[in-house]
């Protein structure tokens, strides 16, 4: 008899939960969990790994965009970088996640990036990540969406090899207009000055 991919997921799991049990001394067995307590493991396992309404809201974005992205280089004053591209957002890993494929051009040249939007059931809270060809750092976030998810605001850290600072605070917004139409903005509290808007990306679905 086959098994599911399913139960051979929630198999390795229980799998890596026994062996993390401590052992009272080097020459004992592990203590085994009784079976109601082996069930209670695989029903929290369970709701940890599986997709829900919170994934859900995160379909709004999956699809081909066309993209406008201000950069302020130069300060929040100053006239921002003003660049074209094209972005492709789909779900992943049987709707856990959404990818993001995003080319544009930054001072003239290509760039590309690729990150991650997802719920963690876990610890109830938005995740993301984000890596791209100007830099060799992953970005993380996490956060929250507000009651009605057009407002998704994730907080994270990132260095500025420029400055030398590292795990600087920086906020990441996704504000939803209507069907076709959202901004992503990235926020730096260290900036002084009119504005701590650093980034801001107008998607428009294609």
């Amino acid at each position: 008899m086959k098994c599911s991919m399913h139960s051979v997921t929630l198999i390795a799991a229980l799998a890596v939960v026994l062996a993390a049990l401590p052992a009272r001394g080097q020459e004992q067995k592990k203590d085994a969990p009784s079976p109601a307590a082996m069930d209670e493991m695989m029903k929290k396992w369970q709701e940890a790994m599986t997709p829900g309404e919170e994934h859900k809201q995160l379909g709004y974005f999956v699809g081909t965009w066309s993209t406008e992205t201000k950069m302020w280089m130069q300060g929040p004053d100053a006239p921002p970088e003003i660049t074209k591209g094209t972005s492709t957002m789909k779900y992943i890993l049987g709707g856990r996640f959404v990818q993001q494929e995003m080319k544009s051009t930054m001072m003239g040249k290509p760039w590309i990036g690729t990150g991650l939007l997802g719920y963690d059931n876990f610890k109830k809270a938005y995740v993301g990540s984000w890596v791209d060809n100007t830099a060799t750092a992953l970005a993380t976030m996490e956060g929250t969406a507000n009651a009605d998810h057009t407002v998704f605001t994730l907080d994270g850290k990132m260095d500025d090899p420029t400055t030398g600072e590292k795990d600087k605070p920086v906020t990441y917004v996704w504000r939803i207009v209507d069907k076709k139409t959202h901004i992503f903005e990235i926020f730096d509290p260290s900036i002084k000055g009119s504005s701590t808007k650093v980034v801001e990306v107008t998607y428009r679905k294609k």
